[in-house]
């Protein structure tokens, strides 16, 4: 089977797509997409994040959100301002951010593939979220979103995105956060899908929620193996172009007060002031407690597993099992995750307002770690890395139909 698998995108026209576009569900809650959508009727988070349309009262899992995604999405197939494209396309995505540019393909892979392995996870996933994007897909009979993947740099493919760059492009325009987005077309689809028949592996970079759900709804659905049901849309990109950014945590509860605490941490650890909240080094983490960032270095991995040397593993093994009792960050309650674009500063607000008693500040998951642990088939904590610039939705849309 091939790797890459062009597709009939449903897409606003040139002229609305800023308007469209939107951030994944998964960066913002609901009261923010309640924000960014409003007085724009055509934001895509109307689609990804319907309950935005419903009574604030309503629970996101509520039945009617999951039917209010699928009629939004109804509502943007029929509308004035979407098209779809006649015949199966590939097409290349690049993101400017800070004078940083990444550039991939941006088609369908398989879920197949992903079931095999040949599309590697690093990361598990946490079932609440696995079961929403799974009714979502279901309800909408569509893949609404986008993954992002990974491959080991590969020259041929490398020349057949700089030649498609060369032709006028279908989308360009710079959104709100000051990222520029630019999608060209590729109609002649052949060599760039025979080009990705020389990837032995394509690695999950950004979405191991939506390919999970990807697989569970293919699964459900049962279709014939050619059914567009079996493929997910995902943009590709080299990994020498990629940027990881820390996936820090915050803890709502601790067991004792913050003085208290502190004490047994330096009962532990070498604990001590800092001035800058960002840990300079893999091994080191800071701590906010108290209105006072700390840094500290984690203890050594516990077992020779690649996935132990993790900081996000030794975080773990060393303070959130023996001294906040979070055995399962992926179930448990206490403990939340934050991206590292938000910044030290979201950190500090979350303690400040109450919403948390500790943030830690975490070192990045480096590539060269993400790929040993995808390759020894293991995997890595829930929310160990967080990819920037995030791809937008609602650019280009997978349907089942």
């Amino acid at each position: 089977m091939a790797l890459l698998h062009p597709f009939k995108a449903l897409r606003p026209v040139p002229e609305r797509a800023q308007d469209v576009a939107c951030v994944p569900y998964d960066v913002i809650n609901t009261e923010e997409a309640r924000d960014l959508a409003e007085g724009n009727p055509l934001s895509f988070l109307h689609v990804i994040r319907p309950e935005i349309d419903l009574p604030v009262s309503m629970d996101e899992h509520d039945p009617e959100v999951y039917a209010k995604g699928a009629e939004n999405l109804r509502s943007f197939r029929h509308a004035p301002f979407s098209t779809q494209d006649v015949n199966p396309c590939v097409y290349v995505y690049r993101l400017v951010m800070d004078g940083r540019s990444q550039t991939g393909v941006f088609g369908c892979v398989s879920t197949d593939e992903y079931d095999s392995g040949r599309i590697l996870k690093h990361e598990l996933t946490r079932p609440v979220k696995e079961d929403d994007r799974t009714r979502h897909i279901l309800e909408q009979q569509a893949h609404a979103e986008p993954v992002m993947l990974a491959f080991k740099d590969h020259p041929g493919v490398q020349a057949l995105i700089e030649e498609a760059q060369m032709s006028p492009a279908l989308y360009d325009f710079t959104a709100d956060d000051g990222i520029r987005h630019t999608v060209w077309r590729i109609t002649d689809t052949g060599p760039i899908v025979k080009a990705f028949a020389d990837v032995p592996q394509l690695y999950v970079a950004d979405g191991h929620h939506r390919c999970k759900a990807a697989s569970r709804a293919a699964e459900e659905i049962n279709g014939p193996p050619d059914h567009e049901s079996r493929f997910f849309p995902a943009v590709l990109f080299p990994m020498s172009q990629v940027a990881i950014l820390p996936y820090n945590r915050i803890i709502r509860r601790l067991p004792q007060g913050p003085d208290e605490f502190l004490s047994t941490l330096r009962s532990r650890f070498d604990v001590g002031p800092v001035s800058q909240p960002t840990p300079d080094s893999k091994g080191r983490i800071c701590l906010y407690l108290g209105n006072t960032w700390y840094g500290l270095t984690l203890p050594e991995p516990v077992t020779s597993d690649v996935t132990a040397s993790l900081d996000v593993a030794r975080l773990s093994a060393g303070i959130l099992e023996p001294l906040l009792g979070i055995t399962d960050p992926r179930r448990d309650s206490n403990i939340d995750f934050v991206g590292g674009i938000r910044g030290t500063r979201e950190l500090e607000r979350l303690v400040h307002e109450g919403k948390a008693a500790l943030a830690i500040s975490m070192y990045p998951t480096s590539m060269d770690e993400l790929v040993s642990v995808s390759d020894a088939g293991e995997l890595m904590p829930p929310k160990s890395t967080w990819f920037e610039p995030k791809l937008r939705s609602g650019l280009l849309i997978h349907l089942f139909d």
